[in-house]
């Protein structure tokens, strides 16, 4: 079936999904800019203008080829799938059959390199360019506008070890001399440089002059790393700012370089800033950062919370609780940041310790999502193969999907009887003394 086709279905399909009661949908906000620092060392410019041919054409018809869904429901692919005519055929056909709208495309993940034929100079100057994944990225945008995917251009900042090799004065430092290494043997880049932020940038600018209607920042963070690690870590630059300031200012300052561009400009964060009260030490804070973007993505994964989080002893095993409480923070914080941008979390459909993760426990966290009063989601999974019964059909559900709630599965319209349940077992236990 084709996508005009769909197009005309959809809308039938959706107003009986909500002629029905079956999951609501809300709102959208926008953010602002800042300025940027200079640094000492010069980095060759970046040649933007000649990274693309006929750059403002395509600039010009961005909202043409890639109109903004509703609401983005995506799935992140890696630049090796991306690259790879039948995985990605595989991929668009899961959008054609489901709702899913959007893919995530690793433009630079944290291996340093970038994925297709950059022509920013110091991606060739340093060997970002050693490994291309992905050799037709034109060609890939043109499938996806043919298929009516909106792609988004997720760019990893803080992890590049190819970078921290050929410019470590513009990685973290060590008391001890030279590069700072963490006890995990990974280098990390240095938030606080602003010619860290500008390559980046650089790399943003060219994606999005391709045709890219967002860029995505991930890893826009500072080491999480034991205190006996960071007990040697020196941040140039940093004159006294603290990590949430530093952070704060790298998006402020990315989102005002792109503002011409008119993309969305958009970071992925840890699942934990959206119920933290204070910086964690990796430098995010929600309310220093939710109004220097268009949307925050936290990744709200389950099997990440620690023992005891929201009071469950295995948070894995609550997947529908633990992302409605981690959301319905974030919206609560939001509320209080005047140009706050929106919520779109990244949702788990990987398997990390018990239950496995199947369709009940990914549908059970895209149902949490709705009802925290958020309509958007991308789900992960790092080798980009996902849970199909999990997603909705385009001629919606068959029967009443299973989601799993109160330590056991449930039809989806059940959910607030398990959980109304489940909290007056709690109570009588309390009551008991147990």
């Amino acid at each position: 079936m084709s996508r005009i086709l769909l197009a005309l279905v959809l809308p039938v399909v959706v107003g009986a999904c909500e002629a029905a009661g079956v999951l609501p949908r809300p709102a959208e906000a926008v953010a602002q800019q800042a300025p940027a620092a200079n640094g000492a060392i010069e980095l060759p410019a970046v040649d933007t203008t000649s990274s693309t041919t006929a750059a403002p054409e395509r600039q010009a018809r961005a909202g043409v080829r890639f109109p903004r869904p509703r609401a983005v429901r995506g799935l992140y692919v890696n630049a090796w799938a991306a690259g790879s005519n039948s995985r990605m055929r595989g991929l668009m056909d899961i959008a054609l059959r489901t709702e899913i709208n959007a893919f995530v495309i690793d433009i630079k993940d944290a291996s340093g390199y970038i994925s297709h034929h950059t022509e920013v100079p110091l991606a060739h100057e340093i060997g970002a360019t050693g490994e291309i994944r992905i050799p037709d990225l034109r060609g890939l945008l043109d499938r996806l506008e043919a298929e009516r995917v909106y792609p988004i251009a997720r760019i990893t900042i803080v992890q590049d070890p190819i970078l921290a090799k050929y410019r470590p004065e513009l990685a973290v430092q060590d008391t001890a001399g030279g590069v700072w290494v963490d006890s995990k043997g990974i280098v990390w880049l240095n938030a606080f440089e602003p010619r860290v932020w500008d390559y980046h940038v650089a790399i943003a600018r060219e994606v999005a002059l391709m045709g890219f209607p967002e860029i995505q920042f991930d890893y826009v963070r500072f080491p999480d790393a034991p205190e006996e690690d960071m007990a040697r870590a020196v941040f140039v630059g940093a004159n006294g700012r603290s990590k949430a300031t530093a952070i704060r200012e790298l998006l402020a300052h990315a989102r005002s370089e792109l503002a011409d561009l008119d993309v969305q400009f958009t970071a992925d964060v840890f699942g934990v800033t959206t119920s933290a009260e204070r910086d964690v030490g990796i430098g995010q804070l929600w309310e220093s950062f939710i109004d220097r973007v268009d949307v925050a993505l936290p990744m709200v994964y389950p099997s990440h919370y620690w023992q005891g989080s929201y009071g469950f002893q295995v948070p894995n095993a609550h997947p529908y609780e633990v992302v409605l409480r981690a959301l319905r923070d974030a919206q609560r914080r939001s509320a209080r940041v005047e140009g706050a941008g929106t919520t779109r979390p990244w949702l788990q459909d990987f398997s990390l310790g018990q239950p496995p993760y199947a369709a009940a426990e990914v549908r059970a966290q895209i149902q949490a999502t709705y009802d925290a009063g958020i309509d958007e989601w991308i789900l992960w999974n790092p080798g980009s193969r996902y849970t199909e019964a999990a997603l909705e059909p385009v001629a919606g559900f068959v029967s009443e999907p299973l989601i799993r709630i109160g330590g056991t599965l449930a039809p989806v319209s059940r959910r607030h009887t398990v959980l109304d349940s489940v909290s007056v077992v709690a109570d009588a236990d309390a009551d008991d003394g147990n």
